[in-house]
This record gives C-alpha cells, structure tokens and sequence, in this order.
C-alpha cells in the first residue's frame, strides 16, 4: 500500500475536487491484499531460504501446534515506528512476530511465534509490545501461553527500545510463573538476553541441529577465551538436554517437537486455579502388576529400570519422561492413574545406583514445585542409597542443592504419596518426601530396607570395637552385619514405629495408589500467612 503524501491546510483548500472515497467494498478488497501479503511473508525466497535450514515458517509452525482452523491473530497490521539505519524504508506487517491464540485439544492456548524471515525475528520496540499483550491476555484469561522462539535476539537498529522489550517479557514471565502453564519451543537461535525468558518458563523443548542457546556466541567466547567452538556444541539441544539441564525435552524434528507440546498441555491445567484434564481410564484400577515381582530384585545392590516399575503402575503403561536425559540417576514424569494425572519422581537403580547429587536434586525440586503450583498430585517411588559422597559434590553446594528438594517436599500441598520400594537410607530417605516431612501416605514393599544407612556401614560403625577384637573378624563383621539387619533393618520396623501406613503386596500397589489418590483428591491444606518463602538457593 503506497501511503499518500499529506496536503497542506491551504491546499486542501484550493484543491477544486477531493477524490471519491472508495466504497466499503473496495476497502474491504484493500484490507484482503494487506492481509493476505502479511500472511505470504517477505518473499518466497524467504520461505525458500527457511525450509533450505530444515525449519518451518512461524505460520506452518502455529498451524501444527494449534487445532486445525483454531488460530485468531492480533495485531496482524501492526509495524514499527523505528526511523534511521534503512528501517523507514522497511516496516514490513507482523514486524516479525505473529501473535494470537487457539485451541489444543479444544482448550484455549496463547501463542507468539517469531518470524525469522522479517529482520531475523529480531525483537524491536512494536515487536515487544504485540508479546507483552499476548501474554497480558494469557495471564487475564488463565490460559498456557506457548512460545515459538526463532529470533536473533534484540534488534540493533532500535537500541536501547529494543533492550527494554526484554525486560517487560521477563516481568510477564515471573507474574505468570506458578499461574498458567508456559512452554517455551525453540526452533532458531537464541542468544544473549533473549535466553532468559525461556530459562524462566515452565518447560523448554529444542530441536536438534536447528536450536540453539547461550548467552555469548562462539564468537565471542573465542575473543575471551581463545577456545574454538561451535554454536551447537556451545548452546545445542544436546547440551542443554544431558549437560545443562536447560532443556526439558529434545527432538530431530520440528513436526514431532510440536506434537509433544501437544501432549504435555494435555497433561496441563488451564491455569493454578483448576485441576489437570481428566481422561476416562481404560485401564482397571485394580490391575494386577504380577510382573513387579520380577523387575525389582530383592538384592538391594542390584540394579533394574525404574521405567518399567512406572510403565506397569501407570495407566496403559505411557508417561511422559522430563529431563530424560539429564540427571538419569532420578526419574520425573507426568503420566495418569486411574484417568488422573500424576506427577512421579523416582530414583533410578541403574545410573549411579539411584543416589541423589546435586543435579538430581534440583531437577526433582523443580518439578515437584511445577507439580504443586499446578495442582498435580505427587508420588514418589523410593530406591534410594543416599547422597552421593565425594568432594566435588560437597564444594558444589549439596548441602544447599539437597536443600532445594527438601524445600519444594515441605511446601508442597497437593496429595503426596511415597512408596519405598527397596533401599531408604539416611537424610535421602528423608528428603524423598518421608512422613515426616508431610508425605499425606507412605507405603513400602516387603522388600523395603529404611535406615540410616547400610548394614555393612552400619556394622562397622557400631560394633568396630568387637570385630576388631573379635579371633575371625570377618566373621564376627558378617555376624553383627545380619543381627543389624534383624534388628533395625527388616521390613515391618518403620511400620511398628508409625512411619510407613502398610506394607503392601507389590502386585497390589497400582490398587491401593489408586485407591489413595481419589480418598485424596479434596485435600486442603492451610498454609501461614506469608508473602513468600525464601527457598535455598
């Protein structure tokens, strides 16, 4: 549309006739060749280029997270106001970020979804405003807010307007955490400032290859330090799924990344004020699990996957793994029992034997603050030797990242259900949220052992003085070692005391959880008056 040039009062007023205004009609076919050239994008050569990286265009990208013909965009017409380094001459419509909301699974969803192919899906002053909107609305509707993020950060040509778009979607970011679902999908680079507000959402999917995230670039790193490095390997979805922990979830592909963050808000309340989608259950809710007998070894020092435990307790067997590949040594999950959803953290047997360190905690204390700022109930299967000792764990900060988990346990208030399967030793069976710290229920297998610690510790420490005197001390240590475990050890001693509710048949556990959880769905809780706690850091 080519804007007409403005007429003076004085000759408006010689000009011997004004032009006939269009009809309604006519400007209605003007607002359709606007619309449909804001819908088109750039160029084709700009789509071209994008499909050429193996990425969608931010439209395609709506199209398949969004039910199909769902989409209601705002501020289509919008453009920046920006004049100077050649900006004037370019104010394309959108100004590179597409913002509205939909449905998914016929519930509301708010999304904004950067255009890479308008000015690098950089962020400018008239970009800012159309997110910080998008996600004003999201917060008033309690609604999950989604991100597509494929932008190359603030846009030089607006300075400091540019800078200041960030910060009003950190402040957005914080009021909505713990109030509606945000998920951040990464499908482009994001670097610099604009990591941030992913970092702050609720979950971060990335896709091989295509994404990445880091706060300086190769570039700069090897300015700084002389090390040489790639944007993948400095800030790709590998490395910020197994090594960083920043990334929740990590796929080859953007079609099944978007079908997964389909999955995950069907798993989601709407917002902190209601309760998770219910599914009719096809699975009986007293299913028999006969092949739990088998998967757990009654050898405390042999491993086995935690997974297969999960696939035969939850419904049909599928949940969905967060962190997968993070922090292995402890498992969390969202998965549904009995049609509800749940959400499950488990030590994991066969990395590390189960302990917990410093990144197994954080990545438990965080979820079980997401499960309990959206009113999903908590079970925690517990294997658990204890922390995992060494120096490098001890000036990392255990004591304080320990802490962390034992924090978001005691503040929760949705129903909490533990189970120990095995092995529950020392401040780790404590912190795995034991009736003590308010579990509402605690259960334990035939099979549990709840102590300080191991019997073979334990034997050395208490009886060292006979063992050393002792003709054989080996056979005197083997000795003490079995009369510690018929004394303190066996399987009934936390329930003669009060600390475990029952002792159960393994085979009956997806029975009595069941059971549980529904006694427990009108749980309240009342909590002191405060502003906020002041968790460790």
């Amino acid at each position: 549309m080519t804007d007409l040039p403005e007429l003076s009062p004085q000759a408006a007023e010689t000009t011997p006739e004004a032009p006939e205004p269009q009809d309604t009609r006519g400007r209605v076919a003007e607002l359709h060749a606007i619309r449909e050239k804001a819908y088109r994008g750039p160029s084709e050569r700009a789509t071209e280029t994008q499909h050429a990286k193996g990425k969608l265009t931010a439209r395609e990208r709506i199209e398949l997270l969004l039910d199909e013909g769902s989409f209601h965009e705002v501020e289509t017409l919008r453009r920046h106001r920006a004049t100077g380094f050649g900006l004037e001459e370019k104010k394309p419509h959108t100004d590179g970020v597409i913002t509205g909301w939909g449905t998914v699974h016929g519930r509301t969803v708010f999304v904004y979804a950067h255009d890479f192919r308008i000015f690098g899906g950089a962020l400018g002053e008239a970009h800012a405003a159309k997110i910080h909107k998008i996600m004003d609305k999201a917060i008033a509707a309690g609604a999950p807010l989604v991100s597509l993020n494929d932008g190359a950060g603030a846009r030089i040509q607006e300075g400091v307007s540019a800078l200041a778009g960030y910060g009003g979607i950190f402040q957005r970011n914080t009021k909505a955490s713990g109030v509606i679902p945000q998920i951040s999908v990464m499908l482009g680079p994001c670097a610099g400032g604009a990591a941030y507000s992913p970092a702050l959402t609720d979950f971060v999917f990335m896709v091989r290859d295509t994404s990445q995230m880091f706060i300086t670039g190769p570039d700069v790193v090897q300015a700084v330090t002389g090390a040489e490095v790639t944007q993948n390997a400095l800030g790709g979805a590998d490395v910020h799924a197994e090594t960083s922990g920043v990334c929740h979830f990590a796929y080859d592909d953007e079609e099944t990344c978007l079908e997964e963050v389909r999955y995950l808000l069907s798993l989601l309340p709407q917002n902190n004020r209601e309760n998770p989608p219910s599914e009719e259950p096809a699975d009986p809710a007293d299913r028999r699990g006969e092949g739990l007998y088998d998967l757990v070894p009654a050898d405390g020092n042999r491993p086995y996957d935690m997974r297969k435990v999960i696939e035969e307790l939850v419904d049909e067997g599928e949940f969905l793994e967060v962190h997968e590949r993070w922090a292995r040594n402890i498992i969390v999950c969202l998965a549904r029992m009995d049609g509800e959803v749940v959400g499950i953290v488990a030590n994991q047997p066969q990395s590390l034997a189960g302990v917990l360190d410093i990144e197994a905690s954080e990545k438990a204390a965080r979820f079980v603050q997401m499960c309990d700022a959206f009113n999903i109930p908590i079970l925690t299967f517990l294997d658990v030797p204890g922390f995992l000792p060494g120096v490098d764990q001890e000036h990392g900060g255990i004591i304080r990242h320990g802490a962390k988990l034992l924090y978001a346990y005691c503040n929760a208030t949705v129903p909490r259900i533990s189970v120990v399967l095995r092995k529950a030793y020392g401040g780790a069976y404590i912190v795995m949220d034991s009736q003590t710290i308010g579990a509402d229920l605690t259960y334990a297998w035939p099979t549990n052992e709840i102590a300080v610690m191991g019997a073979e510790g334990a034997a050395n420490v208490i009886f060292r003085k006979q063992i050393a005197g002792a003709d054989d001390p080996e056979a005197m240590r083997q000795r003490m070692v079995k009369e510690y475990k018929s004394e303190l050890m066996h399987p009934y001693y936390a329930a003669e005391r009060g600390l475990v509710d029952d002792v159960i048949d393994p085979a009956e556990t997806r029975e009595v959880l069941v059971a549980s959880l529904a006694m427990l769905r009108s749980k309240h809780a009342d909590l002191p008056a405060r502003k906020h706690g002041n968790p460790p850091q």
